[in-house]
């Protein structure tokens, strides 16, 4: 049986295992593509509109290569404490100090989703809350020499050790946290219009 939700074969444009995984586990087919995109952004930004930016900057890049039945999956996730955000920790001192900025702390997780064909392309965000425990230095230092998050926004992976001993609540989609709103991926794929549709 086909994919009853979408009529388009799917390409996600990243290379996260994470995303991949999420997609499968959704059961849907797709082949998986990325591009380099220089992921800074406009001064003066919100964390939406931040991730939101993001998403269709990487959907901009990889838009031509789309046949005319493919639909173009593409979500950035960024991480926002005290209005601040909080990009990827490049090394283990970056990746330290953020996770000592979050430690004890709520801060938002805000992933933005772009859905691109080569006629029309809808963006969105989806935003959840996180809470983590106070973290000992001993507990950073574990995660950061065991997992080496230095490819996630704020220095951690909500589906790994730091997520499960650290994380007290989230309020939203966990896999929002994650880096894909599944939720929200589903209801969109089933409202873009169909190849040929204006």
């Amino acid at each position: 049986m086909s994919y009853p939700f979408t009529p388009y074969r799917l390409v996600l444009g990243s290379q996260s295992p994470r995303r991949a995984a999420l997609l499968q586990a959704l059961g849907l087919p797709f082949r998986q593509v990325s591009a380099q995109v220089n992921e800074t952004y406009p001064p003066g930004l919100t964390g939406r509109e931040i991730a939101e930016y993001l998403a269709r900057q990487k959907a901009h890049a990889l838009r031509d290569q789309l046949a005319a039945d493919e639909l173009l999956i593409t979500s950035d996730t960024v991480v926002m404490c005290d209005e601040k955000h909080l990009a990827k920790g490049p090394n283990e001192a970056a990746a330290r100090t953020m996770l000592e900025q979050l430690s004890g702390r709520s801060h938002e997780v805000i992933t933005g989703l772009c859905l691109a064909s080569r006629q029309e392309e809808r963006c969105l965000s989806d935003r959840t809350a996180v809470h983590f425990r106070p973290l000992s230095s001993s507990e950073i230092d574990y995660y950061l020499s065991q997992y080496a998050p230095f490819d996630k926004a704020g220095a951690y992976g909500i589906q790994e050790w730091i997520g499960m001993v650290g994380i007290t609540g989230i309020e939203g989609s966990y896999f929002t946290v994650m880096g894909l709103p599944t939720h929200r991926l589903v209801e969109e794929l089933q409202r873009f219009p169909r190849p040929g549709q204006k």
